[in-house]
C-alpha cells in the first residue's frame, strides 16, 4: 500500500528551459532494509544549489503556485547536457521520523525513531531511505538533524583526509561558510592548525570568536602578505576550496610557493620542492579554473567530493565520524537558519533568489508540513 505526498522535481530541457515545481507522488512501501521517513525538515546546501538552480536567470522566470519556470544561460545549459529532460528529485539531506519499515533487522529497529538521512529527494514530503545511512537522533529535533550530514561529514572529512595524508594544517579559502565554522571548531579541538580565508572584516570577528587565530580578508590590500604570514606560521600547504571558478587556488598557490621559497638553500629553475596540495570541493563560482604558471612543479588540484572520500575511509573510521557529529549536533556541528520555508514557499521568487545568493549564515530550511 503505497503513500501518496508532495514532492519537488527539477526538469532541465535541452532549450534551456529549467522547470522546478511540486508534484503529488505516490511513496512505494519500504522493502528489505529500507525504511519510509515522513520528513519535516531539510536544508538548502549549496551541493543542492546545482540542480535546483543552477545559473538559472531567476530574477526574470516565471513563478507560479509551487512552480518556477526559468532560463538556463549558455555555456551552463550545453555544459548540463546529460541531464537535459531527466526529471529529478532534489535535497540530499534530511532528517524526520520512520513510519515504515522493510522486514530487515537494521529497518525494523528504526520503527517510529526519528533519524537524519541522505535520501536525495528530501524536498518531499516523504522519502524513502536505506537504514544504514540513516542517523537515529535520540532526543535532538529533526530540525537539530536536518542538517546533521553534508557539513559536518565535510568539515570533518578535511581533518580525517589531513591526518591521513600527514598534514598538521590546513588551509580553507571560504572559512566563515557553515561549514567552515565547523571546520574551525574541529581543527581546534584536534590541534589541527586552520588557515582561513574570509572577504569581510566581520567575517574576521566571528571566527575570531570560535578561536581562529589565522584569519585572512581577502579584501584586504595586503591581502597576499597576511596569507603568506599564516601560511609560514602553520606550514599549511594544504587545503580546501568549495569556490571552483576564477583565482581563488591561483592565489593560494602562490602564496605557498612564495613562502617555500624563503626556504630554500639554493636556486632552482622549477620552483621549490614543496609540495602543494587543493582540493576543490565546490563551485560557488561557476566560470572557469584559473591557474598560471607562477608555483614551479609542486603541486597538485584535484577535486573532493564526500562520498567518494567515506567509501574509501572504511566503515570504522565513517563510524567514528558519525558518533562524534551525534554528540555534538547542537555545539560543533550546529547549524543556524535564516529563514524556514514550505515546499511551495521555497519556489516563490523572494525565497529562490534569496537562498540562491548563498550569503554566509543566511541558511533556508524546508519545513514539508509547515
Amino acid at each position: 500500500m503505497s503513500t501518496t505526498g508532495k514532492q519537488l522535481f527539477t526538469t532541465l530541457e535541452s532549450d534551456g528551459t529549467l522547470t522546478v515545481a511540486i508534484e503529488d507522488v505516490n511513496f512505494p512501501d519500504p522493502t528489505g532494509n529500507q525504511v519510509l521517513v515522513k520528513m519535516e525538515a531539510a536544508p538548502i546546501n549549496p551541493s543542492d544549489l546545482a540542480i535546483l538552480a543552477g545559473a538559472a536567470d531567476l530574477e526574470n522566470a516565471e513563478y507560479s503556485a509551487g512552480k518556477y519556470v526559468a532560463k538556463m544561460p549558455e555555456p551552463f545549459n550545453t555544459g548540463s547536457k546529460a541531464r537535459h529532460g531527466l526529471k529529478l528529485p532534489a535535497g540530499n539531506e534530511g532528517a524526520g521520523t520512520v513510519v515504515a519499515t522493510g522486514d530487515g533487522d537494521k529497518a525494523k529497529a528504526l520503527m517510529g525513531q526519528r533519524v537524519a538521512c541522505v535520501p536525495g529527494n528530501a524536498y518531499s514530503q516523504y522519502c524513502i531511505a536505506e537504514a544504514a545511512m540513516c542517523l537515529p537522533l535520540g532526543d535532538h529535533s529533526s530540525e537539530d538533524g536536518a542538517s546533521a550530514f553534508v557539513n559536518p561529514m565535510t568539515a570533518l572529512g578535511f581533518a580525517e583526509n589531513a591526518k591521513m595524508d600527514g598534514q598538521n594544517a590546513i588551509l580553507h579559502t571560504v572559512g566563515a561558510s557553515n561549514l567552515g565554522q565547523m571546520l574551525t571548531r574541529i581543527c581546534n579541538e584536534d590541534g589541527i592548525a586552520l588557515v582561513n580565508i574570509v572577504r569581510k572584516e566581520e567575517q574576521v570577528e566571528l571566527l575570531k570568536k570560535l578561536g581562529s587565530t589565522h584569519v585572512v580578508n581577502s579584501s584586504d590590500d595586503d591581502f597576499m602578505k597576511q596569507l603568506r604570514s599564516a601560511i609560514d606560521e602553520t606550514d599549511a600547504f594544504y587545503g580546501f576550496d568549495p569556490i571552483g571558478g576564477g583565482k581563488s587556488v591561483d592565489s593560494v598557490f602562490k602564496a605557498m610557493e612564495q613562502v617555500a621559497v624563503t626556504k630554500m638553500t639554493e636556486y632552482s629553475r622549477y620552483g621549490s620542492n614543496q609540495q602543494k596540495r587543493m582540493f576543490i570541493y565546490g563551485r560557488l563560482d561557476t566560470g572557469a579554473t584559473t591557474l598560471s604558471p607562477s608555483y614551479g612543479f609542486g603541486w597538485t588540484l584535484s577535486g573532493w567530493l564526500l562520498f567518494p572520500f567515506l567509501q574509501s575511509a572504511g566503515t570504522e573510521t565513517v563510524g567514528r565520524m558519525r558518533k562524534r557529529v551525534l554528540e555534538n549536533l547542537t555545539t560543533t556541528f550546529a547549524s543556524p537558519y535564516k529563514k524556514r520555508v514550505d515546499l511551495e514557499e521555497m519556489l516563490t521568487k523572494e525565497a529562490v533568489t534569496d537562498y540562491r545568493a548563498m550569503k554566509t549564515g543566511e541558511k533556508y530550511l524546508v519545513m514539508p508540513w509547515k
